[in-house]
């Protein structure tokens, strides 16, 4: 051997066509297995830390039942949890179509951490540079929408929905007009449009779409009428179509005497391009765990955000922060719906919002929108170029698309979800979509902004890889996973409330006991 260059004839393993990756599997038991009566743990208080005596009156008569486990053990335990996991800072995450899945700065988490210990009852007086960052992003999204006041209570998307139909509800209530009880959305804006709608009371008409994939926009003519409450409607929709009419829409909703609703929860893709207001919209959300980058946290904590005109304003959820040039204050807007969560918001995730956008400022948040769309179409021509895969209603895609499987699942009888369980072999996520599949076979992406040109190309290589395998060997698929810690689901379950465990001491009690 050439002792210059020790490691010149050392033979260099050739490069897998396809990453390799196998998940560790632990079979790790649930905390409350774990548990042995007796063991603990230590935590060390922080320096400082003042000791507080609780009155007698809300002291437990007994300790809470929690897991009895020592450090090492509790340790461990969510050390293998975190290695049986699939998420965007392990792998490519651009299967979580309409749920815009992109990675969160390290650096916001900082200044997340700075504000954790702050709670919630403490005087405003104490709070001050808190409720400055709720007051800032608060005009930062109404300048984003367009909307005249934004409230940042909502602790979800789906919540901020539920907002905005209970504003709806009050303000027709407030003009006299309770007959108003329909609310009209489309078959591909979320879901939660229209299950906030019929909780909240309202009948449901839900548009379909037309040839073009678009909300039918006759069939929208034939439904609004006298008891049109409003138009809640999500654009581009889960498919990634924008709705170039949409003005139309919002205008008969309005000549009906209705309100419109804009669902921005797929805004990744036109940030500081389009606004709800510009369109016409009477209120809107966001959601900050989805455009402003703050972590979804496995369904959450998350954040909401709900935008609305000046009429609208005396409705929002309160508390709002007010300013009045020395103090920012808590104020609670004249005929407020009242709270839709306890407290203000999400703290932590209001903070990330903000350092979000102050690093990007509007020239940044632009070309997110921008990098979105160019990322998401790049990825439609590889995946269409794939055999066996399509996109209903031509190509004409935002931030996201909703492809089908039919062509391949028809030739080779694999369904979507088990391309999708075989694809979590190679490392990634993939997901179908929102029932009922109006799309046959569905797979919905969207690669967002985050995401290289090399992570797409690796992305479409393992669904190329995992179609083509469906075609030589379709048990091969069935059979997945086999790298993977996740496992095939008996949905029957699921439509038994009898059965169904919230809590571990519920499943003793129905499955155990």
């Amino acid at each position: 051997m050439n002792t210059a260059e020790p490691f010149a004839e050392l033979p260099v393993a050739p490069k897998p066509p396809l990453r390799r990756f196998h998940q560790a599997r632990w079979d790790e038991p649930i905390i409350f297995e774990l548990s042995r009566p007796g063991r603990r743990g230590i935590a060390v208080p922080e320096p400082g830390a003042p000791r507080v005596e609780l009155p007698e009156s809300v002291r437990r008569a007994e300790p809470p039942k929690l897991p009895e486990l020592a450090q090492p053990h509790v340790v461990r335990h969510y050390l293998r949890l975190s290695q049986e996991n699939l998420g965007n800072d392990l792998n490519i995450d651009v299967g979580q179509g309409t749920c815009t899945m992109k990675y969160s700065p390290k650096v916001n988490d900082r200044f997340a951490a700075a504000v954790a210990e702050l709670h919630p009852l403490q005087h405003e007086d104490t709070v001050q540079g808190v409720l400055e960052i709720y007051w800032r992003l608060e005009r930062m999204l109404a300048e984003i929408s367009g909307m005249s006041r934004v409230s940042l209570q909502p602790g979800s998307g789906s919540a901020a929905i539920y907002a905005n139909v209970a504003m709806i509800r009050a303000y027709h209530a407030a003009r006299g007009e309770t007959h108003r009880d329909q609310v009209i959305t489309t078959m591909f804006s979320h879901p939660s449009n229209a299950a906030c709608a019929k909780v909240a009371g309202f009948e449901v008409i839900t548009l379909m779409p037309d040839a073009d994939g678009l909300p039918d926009i006759e069939a929208l003519r034939a439904a609004v009428g006298p008891r049109t409450a409003a138009l809640m409607i999500t654009n581009p929709e889960d498919t990634g179509i924008f709705n170039p009419r949409i003005r139309e829409f919002v205008d008969l909703v309005h000549e009906a005497g209705g309100l419109a609703c804009y669902d921005q929860a797929n805004a990744n893709g036109i940030l500081g391009i389009t606004r709800a207001r510009d369109a016409g919209f009477d209120l809107c959300h966001f959601n900050l765990h989805k455009t402003f980058s703050t972590p979804h946290s496995c369904g959450g904590p998350a954040a909401g955000a709900c935008g609305v005109s000046a009429d609208l304003a005396p409705f929002l959820p309160g508390p709002v922060v007010a300013f009045d040039g020395s103090a920012y204050t808590l104020e609670t807007p004249e005929r407020s719906i009242g709270k839709v969560r306890p407290f203000l918001g999400v703290t932590q995730n209001i903070v990330r919002a903000y350092a979000w956008i102050m690093s990007l400022g509007a020239e940044g948040l632009r070309q997110v929108a921008e990098t979105a769309a160019l990322n998401n179409n790049y990825l439609m021509r590889k995946i269409l170029a794939i055999p066996g895969a399509s996109a209903p209603w031509g190509t004409r895609r935002i931030e996201q698309a909703r492809y089908s499987w039919q062509e391949l699942s028809e030739e080779t009888g694999v369904h979507s979800e088990e391309i999708g369980v075989r694809a979590s072999d190679f490392g990634v996520h993939y997901w179908t979509s929102h029932h009922p599949y109006l799309v046959p076979e569905p797979f919905t992406l969207e690669p967002t902004e985050s995401y290289s040109k090399e992570d797409l190309d690796e992305y479409a290589a393992i669904l190329a890889h995992v179609a083509d395998e469906a075609r030589r060997d379709p048990e091969m698929v069935k059979g997945a996973p086999y790298n993977q810690t996740v496992h095939k689901i008996d949905p029957s379950p699921l439509d038994d409330p009898k059965a169904w465990a919230p809590t571990w001491r519920a499943y003793v009690r129905k499955h155990l006991s």
